[in-house]
């Protein structure tokens, strides 16, 4: 996987998705909008229930089964909502939250992570992430790097 940086990274060094559950509900919106955006449909929402699903499954084969389950969703919702095919597999316990963002540097990577979520993902410019979280582009990469985010391979 290249980064907007220019490195390379393995897909080994992300964490889990798993292990990332606040991370599901900005993943299924980007991957959502770029398929549709490239099907010529128009996603604008998703049923709470379905989206809880997605938070709560356990996610064995990380990002890409995540991907995989959105685009087939995309191609499959005749409307405007998104609708996941029932899926089976291992579930996080539906009573236990999410888990919590415990230090600076979660709470970073999430603030990160939201800003290029509703930015689909443009880094510099007047209506990039950089500009919504007040750093320059130069120093919001360098965070990107620091924290292991880097632009999914669509």
């Amino acid at each position: 996987m290249i980064s907007t940086t220019g490195s390379t990274c393995s897909p080994s060094s992300y964490p889990p998705l798993r292990d990332r559950c606040e991370d599901i509900p900005l993943l299924v919106w980007y991957f959502a909008r770029k398929c549709a955006r490239r099907l010529n449909k128009q996603i604008e929402t998703i049923r709470t229930e379905d989206m809880d699903s997605l938070v709560h499954y356990h996610w064995p084969g990380n990002i890409r089964e995540l991907q995989n389950l959105i685009e087939r969703s995309v191609i499959l919702s005749s409307d405007a909502v998104l609708h996941p095919p029932p899926f089976a597999g291992p579930r996080r316990e539906p009573n236990s939250p999410p888990r919590e963002v415990r230090t600076l540097a979660e709470a970073e990577r999430v603030q990160i992570l939201q800003a290029l979520a509703e930015t689909d993902w443009v880094v510099g410019g007047t209506y990039g992430a950089a500009i919504r979280l007040g750093v320059k582009r130069t120093t919001l990469l360098d965070k990107m790097r620091r924290h292991g985010i880097f632009r999914p391979q669509v």
